[in-house]
């Protein structure tokens, strides 16, 4: 039997939480009794600077269940770098550790799964969503769009995965050897190369409160996927550049054909449009130039990724 660890992140969770451990306690007393996990087994909920009563559920909960552990950090640091302080932190207390969401969206019938695919020795075991009809439309549409836009960048990743995965202790150990600051698990995570397969994760309806996920929190997690694993944007930039010469050394020929001629008319607004798109694509060329150098700047800083303030064990 192995000691199983769950770990969740919280921002402003107090709605949530109470449930969300009702079940899953109800999941680790089966597994215990299918002899599955070991009865020292746990689920770690990751305090990330929530402005409710979140931690001090979580710390009401450590007294009330002998599951429950707590990590308390010192300030936001968001959902990535909270993964990350809970996996780090529980890595040292269990054989294998997954990763789920403190809304318990994600099915948590795929737990057993993971257990078993983590014993026939598979080292990272991914959810993968087959069915996301409980997320909002607009959610799901910008969901596939932005797999795919990975898939053209080059970046390595699993298709309609998340965060909703189980790592073993020696998986976590490699990853603790990445000193990245720009954290994209879903991308950095694959390239740990171990043994690994994927489950069914069919997506249910959030029980109580609101996603914290907001559409700048997406937006911001899919720029850095991509430009932290990608430099393509890099040579689109060349690209375009390469062409817009071209397109210039073909109009200062039909110009010279026009002087030529005396058909050339004397006029504004080409050169007006040809200034604001030309002036539009410089703008966005050092748009992306620079938050490559942002990327470059935050990493050289060494700053930690996160500071626990308290730890429930």
């Amino acid at each position: 039997m192995i000691k199983l660890a769950t770990v969740s992140p919280c921002y402003n969770e107090e709605d949530v939480l109470r449930h969300s451990v009702e079940r899953l306690t109800a999941l680790f007393e089966r597994m215990i009794t299918e002899k599955l996990i070991s009865s020292d087994s746990m689920m770690v909920f990751v305090n990330d600077g929530s402005r409710d009563k979140t931690w001090q559920i979580i710390k009401e909960l450590h007294g009330e269940n002998k599951f429950v552990r707590g990590i308390n950090l010192a300030r936001n640091v968001g959902h990535q770098n909270a993964i990350m302080a809970g996996m780090m932190t529980a890595r040292a207390w269990a054989d294998a550790v997954i990763t789920i969401d403190a809304d318990l969206q994600d099915d948590i019938e795929c737990i057993p799964q993971m257990v078993c695919h983590f014993e026939q020795g598979n080292d990272i075991v991914y959810g993968v969503k087959v069915s996301r009809e409980a997320d909002p439309l607009m959610k799901r549409m910008t969901a596939q769009a932005f797999y795919k836009l990975q898939s053209v960048m080059g970046v390595e990743s699993v298709y309609n995965h998340a965060d909703f995965r189980l790592m073993s202790r020696r998986a976590l150990d490699m990853l603790a050897d990445y000193g990245e600051r720009n954290l994209y698990l879903r991308g950095l995570i694959p390239t740990i190369g171990l043994p690994s397969t994927t489950v069914d994760d069919v997506i249910g309806e959030r029980e109580a409160g609101v996603s914290k996920y907001t559409l700048s929190k997406m937006l911001n997690l899919a720029l850095n996927g991509i430009t932290a694993f990608s430099v393509k944007p890099m040579y689109a930039i060349f690209t375009i550049g390469m062409l817009f010469i071209v397109v210039a050394f073909c109009i200062g020929i039909y110009v010279a054909y026009s002087l030529i001629m005396g058909t050339a008319v004397p006029g504004w607004s080409s050169l007006i449009l040809s200034i604001w798109l030309v002036g539009g694509v410089i703008l966005i060329s050092m748009g992306v130039t620079g938050v490559y150098i942002g990327k470059i700047y935050t990493e050289v800083k060494r700053r930690p990724l996160y500071n626990i303030q308290e730890v429930l064990d």
